[in-house]
């Protein structure tokens, strides 16, 4: 019986309140069409620059960007992200192989040189472009991301770890750049290039990088003579040494050609090495003229 009269009472005591009108509760006005902060747009997700990572991949995606102090172990550098524009930036996410892709690569190139101090080609350096994924594309993504690493050897191009910031990396007496190498061979094929210091015996020297036409990856595959006359031609002008017939007499040549990857991304940059297969070297050939590279 008591338990019934409790809840008549509670039951009255909500029937007055509804009927003496509503209670304002402390502290406010009681005017609930104003005073509430405006929403802010959803902004887009963009990487970051000056940033260093602790992976490489091809499609950056925001629920998985990460990234760590440039002074601890990092696979890549992030220096420079730019935005698709026009007809590109209207239409579907650039693929390999498009005109889209190769000018983006070209802006990361020119922005590279610019933070190295020189041309990445000539070292021990690798640059790779990354994209949104295709439902942030799909979302108005339109960035690209330009990363640089540093790799284990001139015939290895894959990232390796590394600690510092690459920042300047080509400026003064630089490590990563490729000088005087001792070739091992298997039989007639090349195996690998063992990085020498160019005081003692070797057989290869480093020249420069050419610039190839804008060809196919296959055209580019058939025409290895085209290659190997370029690079005589960087050969001649880095010994100061006649580019005639009697060259391939003084040195023949060994020449790097960027991945088809990266070449369908647009890289056109082919490595030139000087090689001396007959007789071993004990300095740099650069300017050595005829009596450094004799006819043999």
């Amino acid at each position: 019986m008591m338990r019934r009269w409790l809840a008549a009472l509670a039951l009255a005591s909500v029937t007055a309140t509804v009927l003496g009108g509503c209670v304002r509760p402390g502290g406010t006005d009681g005017d609930i069409t104003n005073g509430w902060q405006t929403l802010q747009a959803p902004t887009m997700f963009v990487p970051g620059i000056d940033a260093c990572l602790p992976r490489i991949t091809p499609v950056v995606q925001a629920s998985t960007y990460d990234t760590v102090d440039c002074a601890r172990n990092h696979l890549a550098e992030t220096v420079h992200v730019g935005t698709f524009t026009g007809a590109t930036a209207a239409g579907e996410r650039p693929e390999a192989g498009s005109a889209a892709l190769r000018t983006a690569r070209a802006e990361c190139d020119q922005r590279v040189r610019l933070v190295l101090g020189g041309d990445w080609h000539t070292a021990r350096l690798t640059l790779n472009v990354s994209l949104p994924s295709m439902a942030a594309w799909n979302g108005g993504a339109r960035w690209f991301r330009c990363d640089l690493s540093e790799t284990d050897s001139i015939d290895n191009t894959r990232p390796v770890n590394r600690t510092g910031s690459l920042r300047g990396a080509l400026i003064g007496d630089a490590p990563l750049v490729h000088r005087c190498f001792d070739p091992k061979l298997i039989g007639d094929s090349l195996n690998y290039m063992a990085p020498v210091l160019c005081s003692e015996p070797h057989g290869a020297e480093f020249v420069g990088v050419y610039i190839e036409q804008d060809m196919s990856w296959e055209e580019f595959v058939g025409s290895a003579g085209q290659a190997h006359r370029r690079c005589m031609e960087l050969i001649a002008a880095f010994a100061d040494v006649p580019n005639n017939a009697d060259l391939p007499y003084r040195a023949g040549s060994i020449f790097y050609p960027p991945s088809q990857r990266e070449w369908e991304e647009g890289d056109r940059g082919v490595r030139c090495i000087l090689w001396s297969d007959d007789r071993k070297l004990t300095g740099s050939m650069r300017g050595a003229g005829p009596q450094g590279l004799p006819v043999i």
